[in-house]
């Protein structure tokens, strides 16, 4: 009986089906196996020609890594191109250890420099006089540490909460303030700060102000470090002894007695709301700076104070007194420049931070060695004329000798400052009389349409040719004569018409331009103007050095002076005819250097405003051997008297080869408003006395040629 389960495929028999192929025993499939092992190992064994050696096979030890699945096979559409999650971790991992080891890299690198960088620091500045003697010193030299011990809390905590209120629970760099900083720039297009008090520091004693992101990275890790080694009190004590807080003061102590006149004890935590604020930048919240500071100062004084509500620094009913806002001190700046030296430093002083671009914080850090333009023999005479003058004024007794102004400056043809005269004394009174533009030229200001008619030609008639003019060229003289358009004769605003007004009333009949400049007749230089243009009366005198802000609105009486340039802007201006037509800008500073290091000064250049006859001109028609309004000058000299219709200032300007100075007598109740006062009456004259600056410019020049 056969046996159930055998059958072809019972190995146990004969001729099987083995691996599917049948007629092959098992063992028959064995031989066969064993015959195709002892083929691949004797492959793998097989000599190396020429050696007798077999040669083996390596086999690969590890399998290569596979390229990465994307886009993705076997997908279609989008799908193809969405990485797996595996690609995402991967990429994700890898990144993370390679910037943790960059980061740890960099910041076993970084050391905590020992000595402060120069912005920790701050030294005097001396300034020369042309000779290169000094000057005058300025500078807060010494600073007055104060221990933290020594801060009232409130203080303290006012500026924690403008700045960095989780300082103490940080560590020296805030991951939120990062991220708020870095979204802001990509999103709005502008920056934010995200630093800490830490990394304020750090950048105010160790490192440049500049806005690098390597500087950033730097001072992240630097602080990072700094937040380990340092308590937290270290800290903060130094930042708040070692912070730029404007007029240049560092350090709470001084900010304090800047802005308050006390100590920073003193402070309650109103006054602290606000010295916080100046951390963001005096510029914008010093009220002194700008009248417009002091809108964006009162909102961070109470932002400020709020916050420490909130922070629970600051009770909130010690915060529902503080409802007017500290109005701070004006600026005083304790310096050795006193008297005339005051004004000087103020001049040198703006023209350096200009002319060799100097931030305000950076100048305040001093260090700087200004030489200046100004001779000090010249200063001396100056400053004598203007008091000898003074001695002539009675506020006592005559009410017409009270508020009595005197601006003064003298400049070389090339633009040096030589001199000034900017007030009685700068510690009574830093307003600089030199530099003011606050009064009228009157018609010192007609050799200017004068130069502007020989430069450009005059047109009578609307869009007419233009004709050349000469100084035989003859105009109306007289007084009262009507200032005529080529459509008829000129009427102002209210229906009046205008005429031209000679200073002593007097009719001179046709008169040559020549002789009418010579003779201080004005009316021909009225209608002068208006032939000529006054638009390009206006750029003429922007060429000779008068400055745009200056000038009046374009009327007939523009050419009558409404301009109000400063002494030292008009003495400039008549310099430029002095230098046969060319011009060069008025400047007090020729060199600057900073601890001995030279520092790059961009002094104006000389360019030319008229055609060399055209000032010889002008030259010759206001030379006379002898001066006018009482002024006798030794040598021949070009001068011009200048008066104002109103009698609210008169000038006096000459100059000669070496020097062009202007003198300006007006009366001003500063206390009041900015309007001038009329002169009649002044030093007891009559109302068209213009001897005083005349007497000033004598005998100025009577000591400088001595």
């Amino acid at each position: 009986m056969p046996v159930r389960g055998r059958g072809r495929n019972d190995h146990c028999t004969g001729a099987v089906a083995v691996c599917g192929r049948p007629g092959l025993s098992w063992l028959d499939g064995m031989t066969q196996h064993n015959i195709f092992s002892r083929t691949a190992r004797a492959a793998r064994t097989a000599l190396v020609p020429g050696t007798g050696r077999r040669k083996q096979t390596k086999r690969p030890f590890a399998r290569l890594p596979r390229r990465p699945d994307f886009p993705r096979a076997g997908r279609r559409g989008w799908r193809r191109w969405v990485p797996s999650w595996r690609l995402v971790l991967g990429s994700v991992l890898m990144f993370t250890a390679t910037l943790a080891t960059v980061v740890g890299i960099a910041y076993a690198r970084t050391d905590i420099p020992e000595d402060l960088n120069a912005f920790a620091t701050q030294q005097d500045t001396v300034y020369y006089w042309a000779d290169g003697t000094p000057m005058a010193r300025t500078g807060w030299v010494s600073r007055q540490e104060m221990p933290l011990s020594k801060i009232p809390d409130h203080v303290r905590w006012a500026v924690l909460a403008a700045e960095n209120a989780n300082f103490y629970s940080d560590h020296g760099i805030s991951t939120q303030g990062i991220t708020r900083a870095l979204w802001r720039t990509v999103s709005d297009g502008d920056t934010q700060g995200g630093s800490t008090i830490t990394q304020q520091y750090v950048k105010n004693v160790y490192l440049s102000q500049d806005q690098s992101f390597s500087r950033k990275f730097t001072e992240m890790l630097m602080a990072v470090k700094l937040d380990s080694r340092l308590s937290k009190d270290e800290i903060l004590q130094e930042y708040l002894n070692t912070s730029w807080f404007g007029r240049g003061t560092y350090g709470l102590q001084r900010a304090s007695q800047a802005y308050y006149g006390k100590e920073v004890t003193q402070l309650n935590a109103s006054e602290g709301a606000f010295i916080a604020s100046l951390l963001k930048g005096a510029s914008l919240y010093d009220p002194a700076v700008n009248p417009r500071n002091r809108e964006r100062a009162v909102e961070r004084w109470r932002w400020t104070l709020d916050r420490m509500v909130e922070i629970g620094k600051l009770a909130p009913a010690e915060r529902a007194t503080y409802t007017t806002f500290p109005e701070p001190k004006p600026p005083h700046r304790p310096n050795s420049a006193g008297g005339q030296d005051g004004y000087l430093v103020q001049l040198a002083e703006s023209y350096a931070k200009r002319a060799a671009h100097i931030s305000d914080a950076r100048f305040d850090l001093g260090g700087y060695q200004i030489y200046t333009t100004f001779e000090k023999p010249r200063m001396t005479a100056l400053t004598r004329s203007v008091r000898d003058a003074r001695r002539a004024l009675d506020p006592e007794q005559r009410k017409a000798d009270r508020f009595v102004r005197f601006g003064a400056a003298s400049v070389a043809p090339d633009g040096r400052i030589l001199a000034v005269y900017g007030g009685p004394d700068f510690e009574r009174q830093a307003f600089n009389e030199s530099n003011a533009g606050t009064v009228p030229a009157g018609s010192a200001f007609t050799p200017f349409v004068y130069a502007a008619g020989l430069q450009h030609g005059v047109s009578q008639k609307r869009n007419g040719p233009r004709s050349t003019i000469t100084p035989a060229t003859v105009y109306d003289g007289d007084d009262g004569i009507p200032v005529m358009t080529p459509e008829g004769p000129y009427w102002d605003r209210s229906g009046k018409m205008v005429k031209g007004h000679n200073d002593d009333g007097t009719s001179y009949g046709p008169i040559s331009l020549h002789e009418a400049m010579a003779k201080s007749v004005d009316s021909p230089f009225l209608q002068l103007g208006m032939d000529t243009g006054l638009k390009l009366v206006r750029s003429t005198a922007e060429a000779s050095g008068l400055l745009p802000s200056s000038f009046g609105p374009p009327v007939p009486a523009f050419a009558m002076g409404n301009s109000t340039p400063s002494a030292i802007r008009m003495a400039d201006a008549y310099g430029t005819f002095a230098a046969r037509g060319v011009h060069t800008d008025p400047y007090s500073v020729r060199k600057v250097t900073r601890n001995g290091e030279p520092v790059r000064l961009d002094l104006p250049r000389p360019r030319r405003a008229v055609r060399s006859e055209v000032a010889d001109e002008i030259t010759a028609s206001l030379v006379r051997p002898g001066g006018r309004n009482g002024a006798v000058s030794l040598t021949p000299a070009a001068t011009k008297a200048g008066t104002t219709e109103d009698d609210t200032a008169r000038w006096y300007v000459g100059y000669g080869p070496t020097a062009s100075t202007a003198v300006v007598v007006y009366r001003m109740d500063l206390t009041k408003s900015l309007a001038p006062l009329p002169l009649k009456g002044l030093a007891g004259g009559p109302a068209d006395d213009g001897k005083l600056p005349a007497q000033i410019w004598n005998t100025y020049m009577e000591a400088m040629t001595k």
